[in-house]
């Protein structure tokens, strides 16, 4: 059980048949990247689904991050006329900005866009106890960390090489189809006010028509409204870039920090990430977002020393949703990344889950649609969600259970600290972060893995009902 509680920390299950990158059919003309092997798959499509005349299939995306990006690129290279609708090309969202290697060589990054290459990180727990972890990792193994509006509008530029149109506009709402026996098939209508050289600041009322969409614009969806995609809980993240005098800057060339106590978060963490020539310091919660600014400071203390004379440059907030929306598909429209809820917690990992959610959905609507020849139907949109939780459902649930048992009081944060000075913990968390897969593990580390978890959470309850005592 701790063992596979390990294995997961950050990461997340795959078998075999399943690390294997999956590949979409694209037309003669549309190069494979090189990075990987073009795998072809079968194309089937649904047996109601009608034959498109005169045009192809027509895909609208809202939302421009990584989810977005990443499924506007797959369309694109897939045949489908593929539209991507963004507001703010320059979005600056408060994330960390972690990324495992896998994403790297998975979605074809280029090193430039990546300020630097994590290979220690201190694990600070609420009595300053640090850790230090990365004592497993390879020469070339590291953590990236990036800035989210560089990032961003990088998978933008590359679905728009891919023959993707990338509108700046607002998403305001969606008018669904107008069902009728003459016509099964009607467009969705979306409305947008469009930003362009000749609307200038003001911009102009449009209109679109296409034959899917995808929902791709974060944890406030407007998307997921119009199709009553359900509610679900948001944590609070708040973020400050801050510029430190060189010589500190130094200190974190290659290093993180996490903190964690209920000073910081009482029900997450704080972290330190270095920048390209900047730190960004941040925290979260979901029980207490009125007190997240008071988190945040105590999180600027507990770092008081390393950042000293720093200036903040930028402030940034943002909801981040804390589990899947209860209804990611409806009819011909689904929902990825934030918008479908896919960040996990006790890690709080979003990037690549939301890249690798836009990609499989975008390879759904390919391969239901035949390269754009046919209409997808609601079941082609299935298919992404099964195979989406048959991989990852797992790990969601698992970083759940971790959450509440770890982040639940001090004296839990301490015991969780306490483990990660193991570096059999280290050397499995980090194998599951960074390549998205579980090794097997050796027996008798597993069951000394097991003992020592225990043993941690033994004396974390015991130290609980000491503090209890003396407040009594």
């Amino acid at each position: 059980m701790a063992s596979s509680v390990c294995k997961t920390l950050v990461g997340l299950r795959q078998t075999s048949s399943e690390r294997q990158h999956r590949r979409i059919s694209l037309p003669k003309s549309i190069s494979t990247p090189t990075t990987t092997t073009p795998r072809r798959l079968r194309i089937i499509a649904a047996k109601s689904s009608t034959k498109i005349t005169g045009r192809n299939l027509r895909v609208a995306i809202v939302g421009g991050g990584p989810a977005g990006g990443s499924a506007a690129e797959t369309l694109a290279k897939g045949g489908i006329e593929t539209y991507l609708i963004e507001r703010k090309m320059d979005n600056c969202k408060p994330c960390g900005g972690a990324i495992p290697l896998c994403m790297v060589g998975e979605f074809d990054l280029p090193l430039d866009i990546i300020d630097r290459r994590v290979t220690k990180m201190k694990m600070i727990s609420p009595s300053n106890v640090a850790v230090d972890i990365g004592r497993t990792l390879k020469p070339n193994e590291y953590v990236g960390m990036v800035r989210r509006e560089i990032l961003d509008a990088y998978l933008r530029d590359r679905a728009a090489a891919a023959g993707a149109t990338v509108i700046n506009g607002l998403f305001l709402k969606m008018d669904m189809p107008k069902r009728s026996d003459s016509d099964p098939d009607s467009p969705y209508v979306l409305h947008y006010t469009g930003y362009d050289a000749k609307t200038g600041g003001a911009g102009e009322r449009r209109t679109l028509e296409v034959d899917a969409v995808i929902g791709a614009d974060g944890a406030n969806s407007r998307v997921a409204k119009d199709i009553s995609a359900g509610d679900y809980e948001c944590a609070i993240a708040f973020q400050e870039r801050i510029k430190i005098p060189e010589r500190k800057m130094k200190y974190y060339e290659d290093l993180a920090e996490v903190y964690v106590g209920d000073d910081v978060s009482p029900d997450f963490y704080g972290w330190v990430f270095p920048k390209c020539d900047h730190v960004a310091v941040g925290t979260g919660t979901v029980t207490h977002k009125s007190d997240i600014k008071k988190f945040q400071i105590a999180t600027r203390n507990r770092a008081k020393e390393k950042i000293f004379g720093g200036k903040i440059i930028r402030v940034e907030a943002h909801p981040i949703p804390e589990h899947p929306r209860p209804r990611r598909v409806a009819g011909r429209v689904a929902l990825v990344g934030d918008a479908a809820g896919y960040v996990t917690k006790f890690s709080g990992e979003g990037i690549y889950f939301a890249a690798k959610s836009g990609r499989m959905c975008a390879e759904a609507i390919v391969e239901g649609s035949e390269n754009g020849q046919r209409m997808v139907t609601e079941d082609d949109l299935r298919k992404y969600l099964e195979q989406w939780d048959k991989m990852y459902w797992p790990t969601y649930k698992v970083l759940d259970v971790l959450q509440r048992v770890f982040y639940r009081s001090n004296p839990a944060r301490e015991a969780f600290v306490e483990m990660c000075a193991d570096e059999y913990v280290q050397k499995m968390t980090f194998d599951s972060y960074l390549y998205k897969r579980v090794v097997p593990g050796n027996p008798l580390d597993d069951l000394k893995l097991a003992v020592n978890t225990i043993g941690s959470l033994v004396r974390a309850h015991a130290l609980k009902r000491e503090m209890e005592k003396k407040i009594n």
